[in-house]
């Protein structure tokens, strides 16, 4: 008996963080990913609406570049592709929309490439990225092709624009004073990237996912009430004009930026407080951009900053735990 091998027992596997502790094994990346495409339904029929078949082609080029993206890249470090998961097939088709309709089917194809590249595999895959994947390739075809990502090209006439060319409305704003039909952007009648023209559809889509809380509503209410209150501002000490409140917050990439890509649960913060202050912090920045520098439009250029701050922010707003802050123990003398 006392040469018999001493049983090994394992140490339990302990996890210690301040409660109270909820799961739930339905909340997964496929669903939330599933949540996000059910949620761009809405924006992908108002732009095929305004720009056909364009549209289509910018959609389908996105997300077939950003699949392909993900599975090179995934196999070049030793790792089994996950496109099932949907998340590559989400970047590719936010990107898409993000895009002009006369954009060159190359521009959406370096986009995905180096959106999934630089913005999500170089930092060790899904979850681990700092910055929003398809901003990140945004940015890339932005400085790279300029000229291409100049949304002054085509909107269908049976949408009720009779023109060819025409130029998105904050660019006609900043250019010549002209102003837009509110309607219009609130309808999707105008130009611009081929998700952003309709506000309604970007409002239809954002609260899908915040019902299903799939995105947390605080970061669009922030990213809201800060455009709004600096654009109410602006018209109570600055000279009075037809560009309203509403106006600002239906043109451009506004709300779509706020409930599509500035919710993205991996490059946004953890905290309540935290996401309140991502939100207002991203809304400051695009109205920064667009009233003092020549740039008509800031949503990609806001998400981004703030996505590299959102360390700090999660680090101030460490919530306190239940039953009071843990007490520091004294170094004896």
């Amino acid at each position: 008996m006392d040469n018999a091998p001493a049983e090994t027992t394992k140490a339990p596997a302990v996890s210690i963080a301040p409660g109270p502790h909820i799961g739930g094994r339905s909340f997964t990346t496929r669903r939330m990913m599933l949540d996000v495409l059910l949620a761009l339904l809405p924006v992908a029929v108002a732009s095929f609406l305004v720009f056909r078949e364009r549209a289509l082609l910018q959609m389908a080029i996105g997300v077939a570049s950003a699949l392909a993206a993900e599975a090179v890249f995934s196999s070049m470090r030793g790792r089994r592709p996950t496109l099932g998961d949907g998340s590559a097939a989400v970047t590719g088709l936010i990107l898409a929309l993000s895009l002009p309709a006369t954009a060159p089917w190359y521009v959406g194809f370096v986009g995905a490439l180096s959106g999934i590249g630089l913005g999500k595999a170089v930092f060790g895959g899904l979850g681990q990225n700092i910055f929003n994947p398809a901003m990140v390739g945004r940015a890339f075809v932005m400085m790279a092709f300029p000229q291409a990502m100049a949304a002054g090209g085509y909107i269908d006439a049976q949408a009720g624009v009779d023109a060819l060319t025409l130029a998105t409305p904050l660019t006609a704003l900043q250019m010549g004073g002209a102003v837009a039909d509110l309607r219009a952007l609130f309808l999707g009648t105008t130009n611009g990237s081929v998700g952003e023209t309709s506000a309604l559809a970007c409002l239809v889509g954002g609260a899908y996912l915040c019902l299903r809380r799939t995105a947390s509503w605080q970061i669009p209410a922030g990213v809201v009430a800060a455009v709004a209150a600096v654009a109410g501002l602006g018209r109570l000490f600055g000279p009075g004009g037809a560009w309203t409140v509403g106006h600002e917050i239906c043109s451009g990439a506004l709300l779509f930026g706020a409930f599509y890509i500035a919710t993205d649960p991996v490059t946004s913060p953890l905290t309540p407080r935290g996401k309140w202050i991502f939100g207002v912090g991203t809304g400051l920045l695009v109205m920064l951009i667009r009233k003092l520098s020549s740039y008509p439009e800031g949503v990609m250029f806001s998400v981004l900053v703030m996505n590299a701050l959102v360390p700090l922010i999660n680090r101030w707003t460490i919530p306190v735990p239940v039953g009071g802050p843990v007490p520091e123990r004294k170094r004896p003398a």
